[in-house]
């Protein structure tokens, strides 16, 4: 999906027509192309861009196309896609789908009468802020793919990225919708807290965290209105910098297997924490947990929420908890981490619809499969249960083999249990099965594979290992694309982008330069009989005058005497 145009290319391609665009390439400028947008991007590093977060853009896109359906169906506006099939409903029984018909033929009947398509400018649309635009790229796509929008505000602090991004919103021909900025994001979103001058979508992709951006996010945005949060940080909030996570979000991360989902839990918490300072509280629509970063997208409300949420919940002094200092079934002591969001991550039926959109249009996105994908283990996941185990941790604790996650599963299914995968993880298992009960089903895996000389527990209940047809998930029955393989080498985060570009784009030359040893490259092995042998030196080296480094007798014999 993505095309790197040469530097004397004069057109761009959008949909059956070719324009000429009005704006010029400058010496060392490349066009990249991604769905629909044509950005104008330099040689030097010096506006970040990440190839890779094309799922996460894609995925954008889609959660903004759902979200200004609903809303603006509220104002008298209907939402037109270009080659958008009939809408497919997934997951949802017989009784469900008669009542959608029966609600769709109502909606028919009463159909908007103002419609709103993707790059032309809506009085009645939503006002969308990308808060760190960099080269635009975002910004300009959701200017061409998403309809049913007033304005978009592209700001970013560099003040030689808010002019790549004027340059690319003329070069794309969305000058009449998308606008560029260079202030301080935070800044930005303080001046617009009035009623009236509020945002329906902000948009927050930070290299690294987005920890000082929140609480003026949840100021800034409309009432209902959608955040769309990005982390980057996993090192902190995986368990690695435990305290700096706190001082960050509020929650002590914990470094275990389920540290991705305890991950978005936490930013989740911290959201809802700052939105409760102004009488505001938080509904996730859809988290997610990919690659190397977690991506939240969550609506935002003035007032109380209901009993459910956290943000209404009387709290007073803890009693707990109700455990000793170490664990009664691994012998492990225990942890204590948090606070984090202990309530759905999910709205599945915004998810379904998504999901159905995505489905109805799958040319629309690069990465629909994966975005089929993903949505598809979201619907499956248990909504009401917090974190989740890992069947090759479980087995690591009892020193066996590992049981296949049908044959787990099909224990927990067979016990009475629900259970489910997860997204953030390809071999988790998510249960509202008590510790005990999982920990007596690994003692009677142990049993069953005839290890009995590792049981050091007595078995309370009996295990059935049998495969149940409802233990393969659909997601997992369809072979979809869930858990991608690394789209390309050295995929991970890229380089920070200065002001005056002068690091290298390709992290193999920074690694030659910064992390090795030597920052002269050794590229002849003859040149290595220049320095010392350490083996020769301790008497060890048993290469004698075919070693490739130098053996100095002389000074080893002074060393002896000495």
């Amino acid at each position: 999906q993505k095309t790197y145009l040469p530097f004397k290319s004069a057109t761009i391609s959008t949909g059956d027509q070719e324009k000429m665009p009005s704006v010029g390439l400058l010496p060392g400028e490349t066009v990249v192309k991604e769905g629909k947008a044509a950005i104008l991007f330099p040689s030097a590093n010096e506006v970040f861009y990440n190839p890779v977060q094309e799922f996460n853009r894609d995925l954008t896109c889609a959660v903004i196309t759902e979200f200004a359906r609903e809303l603006l169906a509220q104002r008298g506006v209907k939402v037109v896609l270009p080659s958008e099939q009939e809408r497919v409903v997934v997951s949802l029984s017989e009784e469900t789908n008669e009542a959608e018909a029966q609600t769709e033929e109502k909606n028919g009947s009463e159909e908007p009468a103002v419609t709103a398509a993707a790059g032309e400018r809506c009085e009645r649309g939503l006002r969308v802020l990308e808060g760190l635009a960099a080269s635009g790229l975002r910004s300009v796509r959701f200017a061409l793919e998403v309809p049913g929008l007033q304005s978009v505000t592209a700001n970013d602090f560099s003040a030689k990225a808010a002019a790549l991004i004027a340059r690319n919103a003329q070069y794309n021909g969305v000058s009449h919708l998308l606008h560029a900025s260079c202030r301080d994001a935070s800044m930005l979103m303080y001046d617009m807290r009035a009623k009236k001058d509020r945002y329906d979508v902000i948009d927050l992709d930070p290299y690294g965290s987005p920890a000082s951006f929140l609480d003026a996010a949840v100021q800034s945005v409309s009432e209902g209105g959608l955040l769309c949060i990005t982390c980057t940080d996993m090192a902190v909030m995986a368990g690695n910098s435990g305290e700096t996570c706190y001082s960050k979000y509020g929650s002590v991360s914990i470094k275990a297997k389920y540290c991705h989902e305890m991950a978005l839990r936490i930013i989740l918490h911290s959201l809802d924490q700052r939105a409760g300072v102004y009488q505001r509280y938080i509904q996730p629509l859809l988290s997610v947990s990919v690659d190397f970063y977690i991506r939240v997208f969550v609506r935002v409300f003035t007032g109380q929420a209901t009993v459910k949420n956290s943000a209404s919940m009387k709290y007073s002094a803890a009693t707990g908890p109700p455990v000793g200092p170490e664990c009664e079934h691994c012998g492990q002591r225990h942890q204590l981490g948090g606070p984090i969001w202990a309530e759905s991550i999910h709205d599945l039926e915004f998810v379904q619809k998504v999901l159905s959109a995505v489905l109805g249009n799958p040319c629309r996105f690069g990465t629909s499969k994966r975005i089929e994908g993903v949505l598809s283990m979201v619907t499956e996941e248990l909504e009401d249960v917090p974190l989740y185990y890992t069947v090759d941790n479980l087995s690591s604790t009892m020193h066996c083999n590992t049981p296949s996650l049908l044959q787990f599963r099909s224990a927990l299914l067979h016990a009475g249990h629900r259970v489910s995968l997860s997204h953030a993880c390809k071999n988790a298992i998510k249960t509202d099965a008590p510790p005990a009960a999982i920990w007596d089903i690994m003692r009677c895996w142990v049993n069953f594979t005839g290890e009995k000389e590792k049981l050091f527990f007595v078995i309370l209940n009996t295990a059935c290992f049998t495969v149940r047809e409802d233990a393969n998930p659909q997601s997992r029955k369809r072979h979809l694309t869930r858990f991608q393989e690394n789209p390309q080498a050295f995929w991970g985060p890229k380089a920070r982008a200065k002001a005056g570009g002068g690091i290298s784009a390709d992290l193999q030359d920074k690694r030659k330069k910064f992390q090795n040893k030597r920052k002269n490259q050794i590229t002849d092995s003859s040149q290595l009989k220049t320095f010392p042998c350490k083996k020769f030196k301790q008497g060890t080296c048993t290469h004698g005058d075919e070693c490739c480094y130098f053996h100095d007798s002389e000074q080893t014999n002074e060393q002896k005497t000495e």
